[in-house]
């Protein structure tokens, strides 16, 4: 190689613990979109879950250490019914185990990450959750969760 070498690319903002905590899929209802995951021999963890704020009923089946999470929208104007209507049934997002996210959401700020709410909101299972904006995630909406002590570590 000929020339001044390249400069180093910055350290990456990595968390100090971050595991996978879910796969959220979008579908129009919940039976249907549970058939696949029950052919694969998985079986739901608990009772469905409605998440008023996020205006979708939850179903989840554990798959390892994560989970495979289901969401049917509970009104037509709920987030998850918009990318149904543009999108269709899939993928959509990917959700990031935190310790603190009041932190994770104060350090990110600081380095450039825009999201999709100001504040931390309820998730499913006593959660707190907060939304990264797709265009921030290379076009992936990212949840940060934060899961109550004791639970979910």
């Amino acid at each position: 190689m000929t020339g001044p070498l390249p400069e180093p690319l910055p350290a990456p903002l990595a968390l100090t613990h971050l595991t996978l905590d879910h796969l959220a899929i979008a579908t129009p209802d919940l039976e249907s979109g549970s058939a696949p995951y029950l052919a694969l021999g998985l079986h739901p963890e608990g009772p469905d879950e409605t998440v008023e704020g996020q205006g979708v009923r939850v179903r989840a089946f554990v798959v390892g250490g994560s989970l495979i999470e289901l969401l049917s929208p509970t009104r037509p104007d709920s987030p998850v019914a918009t990318f149904l209507t543009r999108r269709g049934a899939g993928l959509h997002h990917l959700a990031l185990r935190v310790a603190d996210l009041d932190a994770e959401m104060e350090r990110l700020r600081a380095a450039g990450a825009v999201f999709l709410n100001d504040e931390p909101r309820a998730g499913r299972a006593g959660t707190r959750v907060a939304f990264l904006h797709p265009k921030w995630g290379a076009g992936t909406l990212i949840e940060l969760v934060e899961h109550p002590a004791g639970h979910g570590a």
